[in-house]
């Protein structure tokens, strides 16, 4: 019978406390690759150390891949519940299942914390004060939902840029005359009674509804007695424009209700969850996340980590109710772990008769839907990924294929502000939190080839002095399979000599030329050529263009600042708030020039003098002046 490959680092029982707490599994290199809570750890670790036989498959992967385990005492499952929640956010293991959105929900947002607050379209919610409303299954629906709603509350939706122009000119903007907006940007409505205009929308939208209609009714009779019949047509259109906004929201319960309801469809190896969110008796959102189940997790345990991460991101929109499925596994500890969030109880029940029951049905089904075309589609992303990773290892002669892929390019123009990038790819995926971006620091001129050490040596030198410290420490510390070079033989060669002056062995590295595609490896003259049609060459070349994009776009934002700083330095008076004040103001060194005195003078901090001096320098610099601020254009990038 095989071994457990954990008997190797198998700690004496007696040392395992037999509190409530969380565990860690580290690999070779120190990286978590998995995190798990128990009430016991003494007894949860023990589970591990047996025969290969008595463990599921993917307990038996994670095991193979550890080199040691270490653990966290707390003081009771509701700690163990938050810790376990971070650890998992802070370290992403590779063995844990994490909810991803299947797409990316849009919202209607309110700007709530602006003095003037906006109505807007919004993705990926933000904690910055705004109030979320949603998600919507669709962009097109909520935009129809706010166009109805403009037309009872007209409330600003107009960018900054918009609204500081129309207050600069005093002139307002179409939605005022078409009666979508007040026009706080020009003092028609003051900022206070915008902002109850703001709070009449936001009452409407969390399904206090009754009031906006009864008041509507009740303006619309009184107008036509007093035979203002224009005013009541005019009241009678914003009467159907939010009784058609209400039509929107499904209602699924006989009473005003406020709950969350979850369900979903599961298979052995996968999982789709869908929420959907009912206010005051109406489906006011929705959402849906797909599970890669890379753990052994039996339903009630899926529904306890979804309830974990569904509340940690909407902690801020929790209801009292929660419905759901099945009980989760320690619901005790999750109920009581919500509530921290909601900052008051939170009740977890599973429906068994009624419209309740047949509102999960229907969640059921549409998890389903969603599980199913998730499949079609993580068949092909994930085959052809699989396959791209298996093609590259034969291909380059490497000895496991390469899952961390770390790409290396060069951006600089004649020799000035030249910059480096580096971005990741783990299991054929962009890891974009893990990109990093290198100024260039120790090479003066065009020299290629000494800008490429230079890079690997700053990168593998903070591998080298990252490795012995805590995890929480380290940016550097995980070495990649292979170490893919834009580039032909002289970067390679440059590339290949750091790693050796450094002592760093185990790591592939190759070079992919642009002018035919080719890949250049150590100690081989000539190069490899892969298939045109072959996952592998789409896949270096994806991150070989993933790596081009993000240096230039480094490149553009340093050479940006140096320009712009260039111009300003001359300026007699303008120090690095008041050049800042200026860009944040018109947003590039084109639209500074283009500004009047009296623009200028707007900025805070800008004197008519200092204003005056500031335009006179920027209009008589001459024709090579010019053309560089055509070149910056509109780049934001260029604020100091």
């Amino acid at each position: 019978m095989a071994s457990n490959p954990a008997l190797a680092f198998k700690p004496e029982p007696g040392t395992i406390p037999t509190d409530p707490g969380c565990y860690l599994w580290r690999d070779r290199h120190g990286r978590v690759v998995y995190v798990g809570k128990a009430k016991s750890l003494r007894s949860r670790l023990s589970s591990y150390f047996q025969g290969l036989s008595q463990l599921g498959q993917r307990t038996r992967a994670m095991l193979e891949a550890a080199a040691s385990v270490e653990w966290i005492v707390c003081s009771g499952e509701v700690e163990a519940l938050h810790l376990e929640y971070n650890l998992i956010k802070e370290h992403r293991p590779r063995y844990n299942i994490r909810y991803t959105d299947d797409k990316s929900y849009p919202y209607l947002t309110i700007t709530y914390a602006d003095e003037v607050p906006r109505a807007m379209v919004r993705r990926n919610p933000r904690k910055d004060g705004s109030r979320y409303f949603g998600p919507y299954a669709h962009a097109y629906a909520i935009r129809e939902t706010l166009d109805l709603l403009q037309r009872v509350f007209p409330v600003r939706t107009c960018s900054d840029g918009v609204y500081e122009r129309c207050a600069r000119i005093e002139r307002p903007c179409l939605l005022y005359h078409i009666g979508r907006c007040v026009a706080p940007c020009v003092g028609h409505a003051t900022p206070e009674e915008h902002r109850e205009l703001v709070d009449d929308l936001i009452a409407f939208l969390e399904g206090d509804t009754d009031p906006v209609l009864d008041e509507l009714t009740e303006r619309m009779h009184a107008e036509a007695e007093q035979l203002n019949f224009e005013a009541a047509a005019r009241i009678r259109d914003q009467l159907d424009a939010a009784r058609k906004a209400l039509a929107k929201q499904q209602m699924v319960t006989s009473r005003p209700e406020d709950f969350d309801a979850i369900n979903l469809h599961e298979d052995e190896l996968e999982a789709a969850f869908q929420a959907f969110f009912v206010r005051r008796g109406r489906v006011v959102g929705r959402k849906g996340w797909t599970v890669d189940k890379v753990e052994d997790l039996d339903t009630s345990q899926l529904v306890r980590r979804f309830l974990l991460d569904l509340g940690m991101e909407r902690e801020d929109q929790l209801p009292r109710e929660l419905l759901v499925p099945v009980e989760p596994d320690d619901a005790d500890a999750v109920k009581a772990f919500l509530a921290d969030l909601r900052g008051g109880p939170v009740h977890l029940r599973v429906p068994q008769r009624g419209e309740k029951v047949q509102l999960l049905d229907q969640i059921a089904e549409n998890a389903h839907e969603a599980f199913t075309q998730h499949k079609l589609k993580r068949a092909q992303d994930f085959t052809s990924r699989s396959q791209a990773l298996h093609d590259l290892q034969e291909h380059l002669g490497l000895d496991e294929a390469p899952l961390r892929i770390e790409c290396y390019d060069i951006s600089t123009l004649q020799g000035a502000n030249s910059v480096a990038s580096m971005v990741v790819l783990e299991d054929g995926l962009p890891r974009s939190n893990e990109y990093r971006r290198f100024k260039i620091q120790g090479v003066a001129g065009q020299d290629d080839f000494a800008m490429m050490r230079e890079v690997i040596t700053r990168r593998f030198k903070r591998f080298i002095e990252e490795a012995s410290r805590p995890t929480k420490q380290r940016k550097f510390a995980y070495p990649p399979n292979l170490v893919l070079i834009d580039g032909g033989k002289g970067q390679l060669s440059a590339a290949r000599e750091a790693l050796a002056d450094l002592g760093i062995e185990g790591v592939a590295v190759a070079a992919l030329a642009k002018r035919l595609e080719e890949v250049y490896l150590p100690d081989r003259n000539d190069p490899v050529r892969l298939p045109r049609a072959s996952e592998a060459l789409y896949l270096l070349q994806r991150v070989r263009d993933e790596a081009h994009r993000f240096a230039v776009r480094y490149h553009r934002t340093v050479r940006g600042k140096e320009m712009t700083r260039s111009v300003f330095d001359e300026v007699p008076g303008i120090g690095p708030a008041r050049r800042k004040a200026l860009l944040d103001r018109f947003g590039s060194l084109k639209a500074v020039r283009q500004a009047s005195v009296e623009d200028l003078t707007a900025v805070e901090g800008i004197s008519e003098t200092l204003a005056r001096t500031i335009y006179d320098h920027l209009h008589g610099r001459g024709a090579a002046e010019g053309a560089e601020a055509e070149h910056l254009g509109d780049e934001r990038s260029a604020r100091g």
